[in-house]
């Protein structure tokens, strides 16, 4: 392994309930830190299911594709279901300084992973950090991007629009460090957490060694106007505000922490007010584990009703 960099032990993953799943991995090469002082290639692990349209399904803060084992074998029955986990999460590599977490790294590294796989007619699902960051992916590569799932997240842009709830998670999650995985996952969920799920979302968490990752995410969301990340968000934002490809904005009733975002983004992008307002009842912040088959549904369904069109 590169100095600075740790790749968490396979056995780590063994037998975790409902996700049988063969690892895919890609090399991406990313700036490290701030200022990028320098270039690393990084292997980013990913879920690869089924086959025909792709389906690229983005997890967030602290959780890896795991988050996705209920949705994928029903996702993946119809079209290709691919399920990566950022650099610093799940079985991707992960650095051990803090500071070599930033946005654009996580957004560079995405890119890098998209083109790798020359990824096309991309329906986009994102929840969490993973619409941080995929909603501008879609403004970036719009032309890879087919279709937007939009759930549980927001559209940060250092100018006050996030909730007093997002403050206080940011505000403990770094007051607590080293991240409490269980803690935080336990908080998110509508249901009480089996201790077999909550291994899973462990598992790529040995020690605090591994910690940088989850540490991170909340500090580098843009909150202030002249964050690192601001610009980038305010052009997505921008661009979205013009998209014109299907767009499904699809939140649950029990998210305290982002769930007031979503008229925001209901407003923002135009197309999805064509969508019908479906609202994942008994779920939290995580409506993937709670109501993952419910989910997986609604998001055939969105599919089948906007097919690409004939070349």
């Amino acid at each position: 392994m590169r100095p600075g960099v740790l790749r968490t032990p396979d056995d780590r993953f063994t037998n975790l309930q409902g996700y049988p799943f063969e690892p895919h991995y890609v090399e991406v090469t990313v700036e490290r830190g701030v200022g990028g002082q320098e270039r690393i290639p990084m292997r980013m692990h990913y879920v690869d299911e089924g086959s025909g349209e792709v389906v690229l399904m983005l997890h967030g803060q602290p959780t890896w594709s795991y988050l996705y084992r209920k949705m994928i074998p029903i996702v993946a029955a119809e079209h290709r279901v691919i399920a990566p986990d950022w650099i610093g999460f799940g079985k991707s590599d992960k650095f051990i300084r803090e500071a070599d977490y930033t946005f654009q790294m996580h957004f560079d590294a995405a890119i890098a992973f998209i083109e790798a796989l020359d990824l096309q007619n991309v329906t986009l699902v994102m929840q969490d950090w993973g619409g941080f960051l995929g909603m501008p992916i879609a403004a970036h590569v719009p032309e890879r991007i087919a279709r937007l799932v939009v759930m549980n997240t927001a559209l940060p842009t250092g100018y006050g629009m996030m909730t007093p709830g997002w403050y206080n998670y940011r505000d403990r999650t770094r007051q607590q460090a080293p991240f409490g995985v269980e803690r935080t996952f336990s908080a998110g969920n509508a249901g009480r957490s089996d201790p077999e799920i909550v291994r899973g979302y462990s598992a790529p968490f040995p020690n605090p060694a591994y910690y940088a990752g989850p540490n991170m995410f909340p500090q580098i969301v843009p909150m202030r106007p002249g964050d690192p990340a601001g610009p980038l968000m305010l052009r997505t934002a921008d661009r979205l505000a013009q998209w014109d490809k299907p767009a499904l904005v699809m939140f649950s009733d029990g998210d305290q922490t982002l769930g007031p975002h979503e008229q925001f983004l209901r407003r923002l992008i135009p197309t999805s007010v064509n969508e019908p307002h479906i609202v994942i009842e008994g779920a939290g912040h995580f409506l993937q584990e709670d109501k993952g088959e419910e989910v997986a549904e609604h998001i055939l369904d969105f599919i089948e009703r906007h097919p690409l069109p004939r070349d």
